[in-house]
């Protein structure tokens, strides 16, 4: 049996702007894109057998341990993209960063994944090559795999990196509020064609999805309203603060005193 752990860090979004439509259906982004030092962290062990099994198990109520999570995804696209058969792997996933956070728990993790059996199988693929699975797979897993500070454009999965800025990092996030980035989207293309692309009122928002979906959330107006300086990461529904902490509260998960990393997912 080979194992191997893997720190797979959150990343928030200093800055999110949506310019355009794609053919896709998707949207072209440029956002300044940083991994912090929240981590969920993945065990693996590999063992050779007769048939191909991904079983994966984990400290959390809130993901689903099947075919759907996006480990269980980029273990079979790694497999798939090289050929590799008769592996069975058992992934355990201990889960810290929030789930529809818009702190990237999902597409960090997988990216991890991808980074692991990559490890596994004596690094055969370029990391150009990983980064070409990571974008079949989400629009934020290329970012989460190399880390760090950058410009990120397109889905997402174009990366220019930049100096890294050592800042400190506040959170805080509703329990009782996840949203998805579908729905952020959903939310925003709604409010363009309502209001028009309107760029002065979007203006006055670091991330445009904040601006999207802060309509329908009075809780996230109540965090804006008591901290002036928290912007939303992401599709939400946490807010990061670089000068105010949080105050705990009832109903919040709070986390103060982060810091900005200048790396993503990597072994331990």
């Amino acid at each position: 049996m080979k194992s191997i752990s893997i720190q797979c860090p959150a990343k928030i979004n200093m800055t999110l702007k949506v310019v355009g439509k794609r053919d896709d259906g998707f949207h072209n982004i440029e956002s300044i894109m940083q991994t912090i030092d929240l981590y969920d962290y993945l065990y693996i062990s590999m063992i050779q057998s007769d048939r191909t099994k991904i079983s994966l198990r984990g400290n959390s109520d809130t993901i689903p341990y099947d075919k759907t999570n996006l480990v269980y995804k980029a273990a079979k696209l790694y497999l798939d993209a090289n050929g590799l058969k008769n592996f069975e792997f058992d992934i355990n996933i201990e889960k810290h960063i929030p789930v529809s956070a818009g702190l990237a728990g999902g597409s960090t993790d997988a990216a991890g994944t991808l980074y692991a059996l990559n490890k596994f199988f004596d690094n055969r693929m370029s990391q150009d090559e990983l980064l070409n699975l990571c974008a079949q797979l989400g629009s934020d897993l290329n970012f989460c795999l190399i880390g760090g500070r950058a410009l990120t454009k397109g889905r997402g999965e174009i990366i220019e990196p930049k100096e890294h800025r050592e800042i400190n990092i506040n959170l805080i996030k509703p329990l009782d509020i996840g949203i998805s980035a579908r729905e952020a989207y959903t939310s925003f293309a709604e409010k363009t064609e309502l209001e028009g692309d309107n760029r002065f009122n979007r203006r006055d928002y670091v991330n445009d999805l904040e601006w999207a979906i802060i309509d329908k959330y009075p809780t996230l107006q109540q965090i804006k309203k008591q901290y002036k300086t928290a912007v939303m990461t992401g599709s939400g529904s946490t807010y990061f603060s670089t000068k105010e902490e949080f105050i705990p509260a009832e109903d919040f998960w709070v986390e103060n005193g982060h810091k900005t990393i200048p790396y993503g997912v990597q072994m331990i």
